[in-house]
């Protein structure tokens, strides 16, 4: 097993092997990281990329046989500034990046190996997701991640919840095949949830702090999130399961739109902070 540090591993494992590399970012992600490796069984190489974590991860990834590359935490408090440098550290063509806390479906695994060898592969692939909440998964319409692609044309912004940037074409995997997606396990109840959502937006505030920011917006963004999570991505399907994720969709709006705002006070009136 190889380990390596730093920001250029793919000027030194730089490859184009037909296969299929699975990269998994890090950090504390012991709790789900022995199934999420398992469902990786039969990829070519399995590379977790490590942002210096203090559980058991590190122990775990070596013990399944994954190759680990490091890189430096600092003040990155989000996987996405390490994205490109996992990528990079690839040795295959083709790479599938998996967060710690989702589960590739051998229908997945299978599909994707099928793609490449018909010969006409896009650059990317759009890969449907299921959401666990509140205990099952959700049938809230599929929430498409952009996580196949071919190595050398990809390149991920380090900003929160940014899509790579692909040179190249990109397809979405049809919605129709069920099975070929990934388990998301991490929303699986309300507590994990709403962790989740003070720490996503005060990463996303720094993004949006210079956007304006009035009344109106803070009236309708929460009222259409709401609406969206409930018709148009089929929350109602799921009950009391989608309405609670239909209101919590809002409130997330409400908290990002929240922390903008107070971001500028404290920026324009220091003295009242």
């Amino acid at each position: 097993m190889q380990e390596i540090s730093g920001h250029r591993a793919g000027a030194v494992l730089a490859s184009d092997c037909e296969g299929i590399s699975a990269v998994l970012n890090t950090y504390n992600a012991a709790a789900f990281l022995r199934r999420v490796l398992e469902a990786l069984a039969g990829f070519d190489e399995i590379v977790v990329c490590d942002m210096e974590s203090t559980d058991g991860t590190l122990e775990i990834a070596r013990s399944y046989g994954c190759r680990v590359v490091t890189f430096p935490r600092g003040q990155h408090n989000i996987c996405e500034p390490a994205r490109s440098f996992a990528i990079g550290a690839a040795q295959y063509r083709w790479v599938l990046v998996v967060d710690a806390d989702e589960i590739v479906t051998p229908a997945l695994r299978n599909y994707l190996y099928a793609r490449i060898a018909r010969g006409d592969c896009p650059s990317g692939l759009f890969v449907a997701r299921r959401n666990m909440f509140m205990g099952r998964y959700i049938h809230s319409s599929a929430d498409y991640q952009l996580r196949f692609l071919e190595r050398e044309r990809a390149a991920w912004p380090p900003v929160i919840h940014a899509i790579p940037r692909v040179d190249g074409r990109v397809e979405r995997i049809p919605q129709r095949l069920d099975d070929v997606c990934l388990l998301h396990l991490d929303d699986a109840n309300v507590h994990a949830r709403v962790k989740k959502m003070n720490r996503y937006t005060d990463n996303e505030t720094m993004r949006r702090r210079r956007q304006p920011c009035g009344a109106w917006r803070l009236l309708w963004r929460p009222v259409w999130f709401f609406l969206r999570s409930l018709l148009l991505q089929g929350g109602w399907r799921d009950g009391c399961r989608g309405i609670v994720r239909a209101h919590l969709a809002a409130v997330y709006q409400i908290l990002l739109l929240s922390k903008v705002m107070e971001e500028k006070w404290r920026r324009d009136e220091p003295s009242a902070f």
